[in-house]
């Protein structure tokens, strides 16, 4: 919910307006907007405010848009909110030659996750500075703390910002005339109590907002000290509080109360909220995002003049009745989703003709059987009925309600079918259908529409009937794991905003269309994997390549990669694998620092992996698989030396997964790891995942000691290959090793005793090598069976049935290349288990998820919370 901040909402603008009244653009003033406007860099050729900035009329520069000036003609406001600026404003940009700035916006725009500038510390005079979600990254510089007139500070964003060094305390020290101060999603994991405690230097703070910002501990009572406060927000946070034996709260008579409460304990029974006192004044109760569980309590259902009900992603259960609501006519917000009860909906009670100022509606995960009644909701403007149990088609009412105004949809994860005719979309922004029935062809939504998700049904809508020229906002377009045919019309570049383009696991034919591979700055994602595509990789990527995910795998694309891809220097994903790809060992991405994960399995690749001392800069990289391809000559020692992130065990039970924001989405990867035939697909890439697989090569020599180095590898296969010498005892230091295939080498030597003290070893395979001794015991290696030491004649002791003391009998040995060593089972045991060793890695059809922070993004230009 936003509430208002009533002084300052009329406040300064109305001083402002004052001081604007004989105001005259000043000729100095004039020529810095003029040069401002000159070095900016625009994702659209569409302006708004900046528009009327006519710099070929004499015009007062005070009359532009956004501009705001001083009786004596400077200029002490501006507004460039949502004007698709993504660059030219850094440390040496004309902007900070307006010194007696006092309100800056620069809300809604995105430069390309630059750090924000420190000479914004420098505008002496600023009362109000907004730069929430612009797109800055990194951590906010300290030179905010010199802005000590500020009184209101937004930096909200999408998890790109963090603050470490100054701490939270030391940014907001000197900002003491500080009433509203809003760092949602802004990263403060580094901080505990301490950012309590630095809070107290605001006597003045009404409103105080924290949501998402990874924020731990219990609260300080420090808080006590904002005596001003009226608004508080940390919502989505680790929070906690010594509450364990609560049962009733009593909130009453605390009529500017607002905000999301604290987490509550595990164990927490809350059976009353609120006395009779203070039902009469409550109209919004916002409890998402905790643990509570239990039924929702009775008394929830006489607050009259609620407006807004939020209780979604907690642990709540029981059934609920749509005719539970008939008494809160008021309600414009419900949302009950990702709870544990039953919402049952029936034409008798239909929850619509109780609620007539309806306009957003969440019922995601509320185990729905049928589409609630829409017919009469003329002011609809939201509505999530997602991870439901609704089948058949969706009904022809459903687009109409809203009257129009409808411009979010979500029906994804259900058992629809089709849609019932005619039907007609309303002017949607965003509409979800992904992971249903749905099948034949669906049209695609009015040229309004920024966001389509139709993946995974069985739709076979064509891609070159669609007039793509029209979707000048699309940013978002994915059609995989369905049914389409035909190729990749060349029309599709039209959509000049695309972001993320997912056309995987269909039946596409022909060749990738250039343009794509040129598109520009603006794509995040290219995932045209398992599909029919034949011809090279053709184009040049332009040197402002900003993809993140390049994923091609499962086609029959032949030639080489493209040199140009070494500008793609944000590129996390690339996935080439399975096809028919030509080429060497692509050293020219060795210092792209931001790749997580390489593919190329499968392929015609070919030579030494030697790229040369300093070309192996893959810090980030987690997964690389190189199997089946004609690879050879001596890996290295240095090949492993800088793969740091193999080399930081993560906990364990750590969730953060391998995805970005695109445009205020999560956009999620996944990836196959294969072994020994045995394909998991990782439909979460956990960042605590760690795989190295070269096997079916030509590598020869000895497998260098410095593996030992990445001490978070999860899965290592070096298979199939020519290795010599001796397993490398360093190994045995791979704490985290799950499983261990080096299985169809010339390897000789004995087992270094050291790999029996391996806690996590669930597989191990070194058979068909020319192994000899006895085989190590140990807790881990008691579990092995024999199969994992076929073909080595000189080994003996359990589980082999040849004792250490007599003479050892020879064993035939197969071709050192057979593909018939190793048990496939062995494997497929190991993945099933690897839930609780990997950190509930799931196994699933769904391609990624898509999770958005909120349902619109509002800008606080109209002074709201």
């Amino acid at each position: 919910m936003r509430t208002h901040l009533c002084v300052y909402i009329f406040f300064i603008p109305f001083c402002l307006f004052l001081l604007d009244v004989s105001g005259q653009c000043r000729h100095d003033q004039r020529s810095i907007l003029i040069q401002l406007k000159d070095s900016l860099q625009f994702g659209s050729a569409i302006l708004n405010k900046l528009a009327s900035w006519n710099t070929n009329v004499t015009t007062d520069c005070c009359t532009w848009g956004g501009v705001t000036c001083s009786s004596s003609g400077q200029v002490i406001g501006l507004d460039l909110s949502n004007e698709t600026i993504v660059g030219g404003i850094d440390n040496s940009s004309v902007l900070f030659n307006l010194t007696n700035l006092q309100s800056l916006n620069l809300a809604a725009n995105f430069f390309q996750l630059i750090q924000i500038p420190s000479r914004f510390g420098g505008f002496a005079s600023l009362l109000d500075l907004n730069l929430s979600y612009s797109g800055f990254s990194g951590q906010i510089p300290v030179e905010l703390s010199q802005l000590t007139r500020l009184e209101v500070l937004d930096l909200t964003s999408f998890f790109s910002l963090k603050l470490e060094n100054p701490s939270l305390a030391t940014l907001v020290r000197n900002l003491t005339r500080l009433r509203g101060l809003y760092m949602d999603y802004v990263n403060m994991s580094s901080h505990e109590l301490d950012w309590c405690q630095g809070l107290s230097s605001l006597p003045n703070l009404e409103v105080l907002s924290l949501s998402n910002c990874q924020l731990l501990g219990p609260l300080d009572e420090s808080l006590q000290k904002l005596k001003s406060l009226s608004v508080i927000r940390l919502a989505r946070n680790n929070l906690s509080a010594p509450l364990q034996k609560l049962q009733s709260l009593d909130l009453s008579r605390n009529t500017n109360l607002n905000g999301s409460l604290p987490e509550f304990p595990m164990n927490g029974a809350l059976q009353s909220l609120f006395s009779n006192s203070f039902t009469p004044l409550l109209n919004w109760l916002d409890l998402s995002s905790n643990k509570l569980k239990g039924e929702i309590p009775s008394s929830f259902f006489e607050l009259r003049q609620l407006s807004g009900l939020l209780l979604s992603s907690n642990n709540l259960s029981g059934v609920i009745e749509t005719k539970d609501f008939q008494g809160l006519s008021n309600l414009t917000t419900l949302e009950l989703s990702f709870n544990k009860f039953s919402v049952i909906t029936s034409s008798n009670s239909s929850i619509m003709s109780h609620l007539p100022q309806l306009k957003s509606l969440s019922l995601a995960s509320c185990n729905l059987q049928k589409f609630p009644d829409l017919r009469n909701q003329s002011r609809l403007t939201n509505l999530d009925l997602s991870d439901n149990k609704i089948e058949g088609n969706i009904p022809s009412y459903i687009w109409r309600a809203g009257n129009g105004s409808l411009w979010f949809m979500n029906l994804s994860h259900n058992q629809l079918t089709g849609l019932e005719e005619p039907y007609t979309f309303p002017d949607l922004e965003i509409l979800d259908l992904h992971s249903n029935r749905l099948s034949g062809v669906i049209h695609v939504p009015p040229i309004t529409v920024f966001h389509i998700d139709y993946s995974n049904n069985l739709l076979n809508l064509s891609l070159s009937e669609i007039s793509w020229r029209d979707f000048n906002f699309l940013f978002f377009f994915s059609v995989s794991n369905n049914l389409l045919t035909g190729t990749i019309p060349k029309t599709i570049c039209n959509a000049a905003s695309l972001k993320v383009v997912d056309l995987s696991s269909n039946r596409l034919t022909g060749r990738i269309p250039q343009c794509l591979i040129e598109f520009g700055n603006d794509l995040r994602v290219l995932n045209l994997a398992n599909n029919d595509l034949t011809g090279q990789i053709e184009g040049t990527f332009p040197t402002t390549c900003s993809l993140n995910t390049l994923d091609l795998h499962g086609n029959s694309l032949e030639g080489k990669i493209p040199q140009s891809l070494v500008y793609c220097r944000r590129l996390q994903v690339l996935n080439l694998g399975n096809n028919w790809i030509n080429d060497t060992y692509p050293c020219s991405l060795g210092n792209n620092t931001n790749l997580h994960v390489l593919v190329l399995r499968s392929n015609r690749f070919h030579g030494s992996v030697d790229c040369g001392e300093g070309r192996y800069n893959w810090s980030n990289l987690h997964i690389l698989d190189v199997a089946h391809n004609n690879f050879n000559g001596v890996i290295p020692p240095e090949f492993f030396s800088q793969w740091r992130a193999m080399m930081t065990v993560e906990n364990r039970t750590s969730t953060k997964q391998l995805n970005y924001i695109v445009t205020g989405f999560y956009y999620q990867d996944t990836v196959t790891v294969t072994v020994k035939g045995f394909e998991l697909e990782l439909v979460k890439i956990l960042t605590i995942f760690t795989t190295i697989d070269i096997s079916s090569n030509r590598f020869s020599g000895v497998i260098p000691e410095t593996i030992g180095q990445l001490k978070a590898l999860y899965l290592l296969n070096v298979s199939h290959n020519e290795f010599t010498g001796s397993i490398p005892p360093s190994i045995g230091t791979l704490s985290q090793l799950e499983a261990l295939d080096m299985s169809s080498n010339r390897i000789t030597g004995e087992i270094p005793s050291v790999l029996s003290s391996l806690p996590f070893l669930s597989v191990l395979n070194l058979s068909y090598n020319q192994l000899e001794g006895k085989i190590p015991t140990g807790s881990q290696f008691q579990t092995f069976s024999e199969t994992s030491y076929l073909a080595n004649k000189g080994l003996c002791g359990f589980p082999l049935n040849r004792n250490c003391t007599s003479s050892v009998v020879p064993v035939p040995s197969s071709s050192p290349n057979s593909d018939t060593s190793g048990d496939g089972n062995d494997w497929q045991t190991f993945f099933y288990g690897m839930g609780a060793g990997a950190g509930s890695l799931t196994v699933a059809a769904v391609l990624y998820t898509l999770y958005k922070a909120n349902t619109s993004i509002t800008t606080r230009q109209t002074r709201s919370v």
